[in-house]
C-alpha cells in the first residue's frame, strides 16, 4: 500500500516520479522544486502538488526545454498566460530547427568524407583526418 499523496518522502516522490533522490534534491536547488519545510525531530514531507511539479519538469525536458526555460514556464503554470507561454516555446521551436539544420549539415559532412574514404582504400592520405586538419 503506498502513502496518501500528502505524505510522501522524498524516496517515495523520487520512485512516484521516476527520478532518483538526487534529481529532487538538484531541482531543490535550482528553484525548480520547493524544498518542504522539516518538522522538528521528523522528516520532510511532500504532496501531490510537489508530485505535479516534478511530472511538469520532467515533461518540458522531454522537450529539450532547459531548466531556465522550464524555470520561466513555472512562473507561467497557472495557465493565465498562454501568450507568454507561446512565446517561450516559439523561441525554443526556433532553436529546435536551427540545431536540426545543423545537424543535417553536419550529416552531409559526414557522408561526403565517408564516401571519400571508400573511394580512396589503400592510399595513403586519408580523406577525412585531411578534412580535420
Amino acid at each position: 500500500m503506498s502513502p496518501p499523496p500528502d505524505e510522501l518522502t522524498i524516496g517515495a516522490l523520487a520512485k512516484s516520479a521516476g527520478v532518483n533522490v538526487e534529481t529532487i534534491r538538484f531541482y531543490q536547488r535550482k528553484g525548480l522544486l520547493p524544498e518542504p519545510v522539516r518538522p522538528y525531530g521528523g522528516i520532510r514531507r511532500y504532496g501531490a502538488t510537489d508530485l505535479a511539479r516534478l511530472r511538469f519538469v520532467k515533461s518540458a525536458q522531454r522537450l529539450g526545454f532547459s531548466l531556465e526555460e522550464i524555470a520561466q514556464l513555472l512562473l507561467l503554470e497557472d495557465g493565465t498566460h498562454c501568450r507568454e507561454a507561446a512565446q517561450l516555446a516559439t523561441a525554443h521551436l526556433s532553436d529546435v530547427r536551427a540545431r536540426l539544420a545543423d545537424l543535417h549539415r553536419i550529416e552531409a559532412a559526414l557522408s561526403q568524407l565517408l564516401a571519400a574514404c571508400e573511394s580512396r582504400r589503400g592510399q595513403v592520405s586519408c580523406p577525412l583526418i585531411d578534412a580535420l586538419h
